[in-house]
């Protein structure tokens, strides 16, 4: 009696997670699907072309900076300059500016001052470039992005045909490693059902978001939701500015521009496990109560049915042991459709990559139940060769 009691249990809790893992398939199909392009938009001609200051942090880029830079001086938009600040670079990213700098006239080095202890490192630098830049329009873009030599025409036409405030481009992300490979189309099927263009988009909904890899922005409307200096202390600054372009009832459009630039997101298992923290761990230093609904959700829903199938294979003689093995294999099937279509075509990666999801559900719930522990001591978050520790209000600085 005890056991049947329990396999209902367990048959109610998957056929929830049954269930959630449907409608993830149906958002990242529909998203997909019907998304907005940037290539739609690619023939719109304007009239005059304003004025556009690009801006780019960064910190120990020496590997990446050069490729990022190329790209942006070759483009074919005649009106704009590159604003490039070193946050500090320990390694030869400031040499390479600076040598890159010497052939381009509008190429301006900005090397930073010292942050302040209540300033998370890039969102320092962004200020900094924005507080040198004298265009009309910003372009805020990461290092270790590569851009087609259209993409600011294409961006720059839409924003104005459109009458846009911001823009944001979903890029091509890049990772080298397998454990970020098997990763990434699992964690992205979670991001993309919350952020998808089709909710982003909707002026209704109050879900804003940028990509750190390519934001256009007017003037006007970074002023007046405050600046960088208005998330000076967040860790995912790209997303809390977004959400401030909507609060204040801005024109935000995010649009897939996967043939337009790539952005490395992360490079290795090392930098894939600090981005996750990245994320989590503020969500559980701000939000305890939720966070921890959240990583219980997390777990079940990804984790829960691979933990359980070899149980399930020993009941499967019992009186709904059958059909909750049955659901439990559906389960699975499921959980690796939405990761092989996410891989192909949500992160134009080879569909083989999702077969991994067993490592990137283990690796994105450990990550949960680790830093939800992790975050009852000293909360430090590293990012950037930087360490952050969370202070009482749940704010980063730098130690």
């Amino acid at each position: 009696m005890i056991i049947l009691i329990i396999l209902g249990i367990i048959l109610a809790i998957n056929s929830a997670i049954l269930a959630c893992w449907a409608y993830f398939l149906i958002c990242i199909t529909r998203s997909i699907s019907r998304s907005p392009k940037l290539e739609w938009s690619a023939n719109y001609r304007i009239k005059s072309k304003p004025k556009v200051s690009i801006i780019v942090p960064a910190r120990n880029e020496e590997e990446t900076i050069l490729k990022c830079l190329q790209s942006l001086l070759s483009q074919d938009y005649d009106n704009y300059e590159v604003i490039v600040i070193d946050d500090s670079s320990t390694d030869k990213t400031l040499q390479i500016i600076s040598e890159i700098s010497k052939e381009h006239r509008n190429l301006i080095v900005v090397k930073a001052p010292p942050r302040p202890d209540d300033w998370v490192g890039k969102n320092w630098a962004c200020f900094q470039g924005f507080q040198k830049s004298s265009r009309e329009i910003l372009l805020f873009t990461d290092a270790d992005t590569v851009h087609k030599s259209d993409v600011l025409t294409s961006a720059v036409n839409t924003m104005i045909h459109e009458e846009l405030d911001a823009l944001t481009l979903v890029p091509k992300l890049l990772c080298y490693d397998i454990f970020t490979k098997f990763t990434l189309p699992v964690l992205s099927v979670f991001l993309h059902s919350r952020y998808s263009p089709l909710r982003v988009n909707n002026p209704k909904n109050r879900i804003g978001y940028f990509f750190g890899s390519f934001y256009l922005i007017t003037r006007k409307a970074y002023e007046q939701i405050g600046t960088h200096e208005k998330v000076r202390q967040e860790l995912v600054e790209d997303g809390a500015l977004g959400r401030k372009v909507k609060e204040e009832g801005l024109k935000l459009r995010l649009v897939r521009g996967e043939g337009y630039i790539e952005a490395l997101w992360a490079r290795d298992p090392h930098s894939l496990w600090h981005a996750l923290r990245r994320i989590i761990i503020p969500l559980h230093t701000q939000q305890k109560k939720s966070a921890l609904m959240v990583t219980a959700a997390v777990f079940f829903i990804l984790f829960e049915p691979l933990l359980i199938l070899p149980s399930l294979l020993y009941f499967a003689n019992y009186q709904y042991g059958e059909f909750l093995l049955t659901v439990n294999l559906l389960t699975i099937l499921l959980i690796l459709t939405c990761t092989i279509v996410q891989a192909h075509f949500g992160l134009s990666q080879k569909s083989i990559y999702g077969l991994g999801f067993p490592l990137g559900c283990t690796v994105v719930t450990f990550c949960f139940l680790i830093s939800a522990f992790y975050s009852k001591g000293k909360r430090v978050i590293k990012w950037r060769d930087r360490d952050y520790v969370l202070d009482a209000k749940q704010h980063p600085f730098h130690i």
